[in-house]
C-alpha cells in the first residue's frame, strides 16, 4: 500500500469522527444539561462520581474519571469484574453513577445495574439510544446517536467511544465552570510535570529584580532612560518617585525610536513628555500564567510588577516566560 494511500485512510478516519462529532453537538438536549445539573449536585454534597463501563467503553470511562479528578470532581471508577465480589462497596448513598455502553446492552453491564440501583444514586446513562435496557434503569440518558464506527468493517469501536469520551470531557467541563474551578484550583491537583510548574510559579519567582530593571525620575531625561536600559539590559525604562518607587510611567526603546524620527533633541528632554502614565501592571503575588495572558492580550514586550502598595517591585519580560517553558 502507497504512502498516499496511507494518509488517505487516514483522513477518511478522522473525517469520519469529526462528522460524529458535529451530529453529537447538534442532538445535544435538555437531559445534558440535567446531568451536569446531577453531578454538581452530588460534588456539592461531597459526594463522588462513580464511573463504569465494560471494554473500551471501560477504558473511556478511566479517562472520565481522570478528567473529572484533575478538573475537581472527586471520580473513581468502578471494576465491572470485582464489583459484585465487594469493590460495589466503592459506591455511597448520594453519589452519582456514570455508565457507558454504546449498545446499552452490554450483558455483563445490565446484570450489574439493578444492584447499584440498590443505593440512592443518580444513574446517567452515556449510550447510542434512549431506547435501550441500559437508558430504562438510568435516571438520564445521554444519547450518543453513531451512525457507522470509523472502522472500514463498522465493528471496532472508534467513532463511538470518541462520542463517549467528548460527552465525559463535556460534561467535565460544564462542572468546572459551574463550580468556579480556577487556574489556582487546577495548580493544586497538578503540582508534577511542566504544567504544575507553569500553574504553580508565581510572577514573583520569575521577575527581574535589582540592577536588572531600569528605574528613573520624572525629572531625568530621555538620555538618561536610553543609559538606565542599557545598563540594566531591557528594552523599558520604569518611571517612579520617592524612596518607595511609586509608579508613575514607562518608556521604552521604542518610544524613543520613533520620537526620535522626528526630534534629534529629544535625548536632552525630561522623559516625562514622552512617558505612558498609564502602564499595564501585575501584582508581584499573580501567576505567571496571568503574566502570559496580559502579554497575549495588550501585545506589550515587558510587563511592571507592582506590590499591594502600588509600588515597582520588579519586571517581567515577555522572553523569560518562554526561557522557563511557561507558554
Amino acid at each position: 500500500m502507497t504512502p498516499d494511500k496511507l494518509r488517505e485512510l487516514g483522513t477518511r478516519v478522522i473525517d469520519i469522527q469529526v462528522e460524529a462529532l458535529q451530529n453529537l453537538s447538534k442532538s445535544l438536549d435538555h437531559s445534558f444539561s440535567d446531568a451536569a445539573d446531577a453531578l454538581l449536585k452530588c460534588i456539592n454534597k461531597r459526594g463522588k462520581i462513580v464511573v463504569v463501563g465494560i471494554g473500551k467503553s471501560g477504558n473511556i470511562g478511566h479517562k472520565i474519571a481522570a478528567t473529572l479528578n484533575s478538573t475537581g470532581s472527586t471520580a473513581v471508577v468502578l471494576n465491572s469484574q470485582n464489583a459484585l465480589h465487594g469493590d460495589l462497596g466503592i459506591i455511597s448513598d448520594g453519589d452519582a453513577v456514570i455508565a457507558l455502553s454504546f449498545s446499552g446492552e452490554t450483558r455483563e453491564l445490565i446484570e450489574l445495574i439493578p444492584h447499584i440501583k440498590r443505593f440512592n444514586v443518580s444513574l446517567i446513562a452515556i449510550t447510542k439510544s434512549k431506547q435501550s435496557t441500559l437508558s430504562d434503569y438510568a435516571d438520564i440518558t445521554l444519547a450518543t446517536p453513531i451512525t457507522r464506527e470509523a472502522c472500514p468493517l463498522n465493528l471496532a469501536p472508534t467513532s463511538s467511544s470518541t462520542a463517549a469520551l467528548v460527552m465525559g470531557d463535556a460534561l467535565a467541563m460544564a462542572l468546572l465552570e459551574a463550580r468556579g474551578f480556577t487556574e489556582k484550583d487546577f495548580a493544586r491537583f497538578h503540582p508534577g510535570g511542566s504544567l504544575g510548574s507553569a500553574l504553580l510559579t508565581s510572577v514573583r519567582d520569575i521577575m527581574r529584580t535589582g540592577k536588572q530593571v531600569a528605574t528613573i525620575a520624572a525629572t531625568d531625561t530621555v538620555g538618561d532612560a536610553i543609559a538606565a536600559m542599557s545598563t540594566a539590559r531591557t528594552g523599558t525604562a520604569i518611571v517612579v518617585e520617592g524612596k518607595g518607587k511609586k509608579l508613575v510611567g514607562v518608556f521604552t526603546h521604542g518610544d524613543f525610536a520613533r520620537t526620535f524620527q522626528h526630534d534629534n533633541a529629544v535625548g536632552n528632554k525630561p522623559v516625562s513628555e514622552f512617558m505612558h502614565s498609564e502602564p499595564i501592571t501585575i501584582a508581584e503575588l499573580a501567576l505567571a500564567t496571568e503574566a502570559l495572558r496580559c502579554f497575549e492580550n495588550h501585545r506589550i514586550d515587558d510587563l511592571i510588577v507592582t506590590n499591594k502598595h502600588g509600588e515597582v517591585v520588579g519586571l517581567v519580560d515577555s522572553q523569560d516566560l518562554a526561557r522557563l517553558k511557561i507558554v
